[in-house]
């Protein structure tokens, strides 16, 4: 199979807990420009997270709304995916229904979403919505799927349950991708990795190695065996840090997880680790960037961040999705250096040149 590569857009400004400064501001002149120059350098696809408070760079800081990005973003773009992060306590399952199936429109069929569990409750309690604990949390979110995709499917679609009910709905026009939109979502306990298997259509992991990565795919494809649904795509985050020699690499990794433990992130980082249930402790080291992405092992020269993704294409993995700092001249060179080596049994890959690399709009 060969492996798509998608990235995490910086709507918080960065991904390091540790660095104040990752020269991307959180704002709609450097993620459109972002955007726009990484499907002409070969990604494939964007993961537009949705967090109202900015859980990096503290909650005081600038983030960005993710649905209002993209529907800014299926405009001015023409190829690639926009993964949109939904949390049901966040959106009623009807007009989410609704504003996705039009924003698939403007984009001609290339939005989907991923659909997350609202791990934190300060933020809840600031933007007075409801916080369930954890299992409560996927029981809705196994109801939402169902009032989604009903609505997506049926000319009219009632659903009296514990959490919604709608009556006799319509919703027109239906999404543009069929049979529907691909609905990813990522989790770790026995909960989330039940629903996901019964009602969605990838799975997504954090990093970690591509042994690992192996295990946990041949437990869903057994989970999804016994659904009787077609198969499951499989993707994982990844931080990447790509450098001429491996001394170099390493010696960015030592910056980066420098840990502080009175950054502004720490505390939010300790509100998802009580309410979230994973698989495995999580160190000071893992906390220094997002989504465990440094144990997917990316760090080294070209040629070793192809042998670990071949790696990763080998243990079932689809799509990487990836982080870098700073994210626009990180990617280009990602492109120009690593994709060329992944693709090379397929033909040679050409980078279109790159430009000057702007920060929040403006030229360096």
């Amino acid at each position: 199979m060969t492996m798509r590569f998608g990235y995490w857009l910086p709507v918080f400004g960065g991904w390091l807990r540790n660095v104040d400064d990752e020269r991307m501001a959180a704002t709609w002149e450097y993620v459109s420009r972002l955007v726009t120059r990484s499907e002409e350098i070969g990604f494939d696809v964007t993961l537009i997270a949705e967090l109202n408070l900015n859980d990096i760079k503290g909650i005081d800081a600038p983030s960005l709304d993710a649905w209002s990005t993209a529907a800014a973003l299926a405009a001015i773009t023409r190829k690639i995916e926009l993964m949109v992060a939904v949390r049901p306590t966040f959106h009623e399952p009807a007009l989410l229904a609704k504003q996705a199936a039009n924003i698939d429109h403007v984009s001609r069929g290339r939005l989907t979403i991923n659909v997350v569990s609202s791990w934190w409750k300060e933020e809840a309690r600031q933007y007075g919505t409801q916080f369930d604990e954890h299992d409560q949390r996927y029981a809705r979110t196994s109801e939402w799927l169902d009032v989604v995709d009903g609505l997506w499917s049926k000319p009219r679609f009632s659903h009296a349950g514990k959490f919604y009910n709608v009556e006799n709905t319509i919703l027109e026009p239906k999404p543009v991708r069929k049979p529907r939109p691909t609905i990813y979502a990522g989790g770790e306990s026995p909960a989330a990795k039940d629903l996901i298997a019964r009602k969605c259509d990838a799975y997504l992991m954090h990093g970690d190695p591509p042994e690992r990565i192996g295990q946990k795919i041949a437990d869903m494809r057994a989970r999804r065996l016994t659904t009787g649904l077609g198969r499951m795509k499989y993707g994982l985050a990844g931080y990447v840090v790509c450098r001429g020699t491996t001394r170099e690499a390493n010696k960015e990794v030592a910056r980066i997880t420098d840990v502080k433990q009175n950054a502004k992130g720490y505390a939010n980082y300790q509100d998802w680790l009580s309410n979230t249930k994973l698989e495995q402790k999580v160190s000071l080291e893992d906390y220094s960037v997002s989504n465990r992405g440094l144990k997917s092992g990316l760090v080294g020269t070209p040629e070793q961040i192809a042998d670990q993704i071949r790696a990763f294409e080998d243990a079932g993995a689809e799509l990487l999705l990836l982080q870098f700092s700073p994210q626009l001249e990180e990617m280009e060179r990602f492109a120009e250096e690593v994709i060329p080596l992944v693709r090379q049994g397929s033909g040679p890959a050409t980078v279109p040149r790159r430009e000057p690399a702007t920060v929040g709009g403006s030229k360096k």
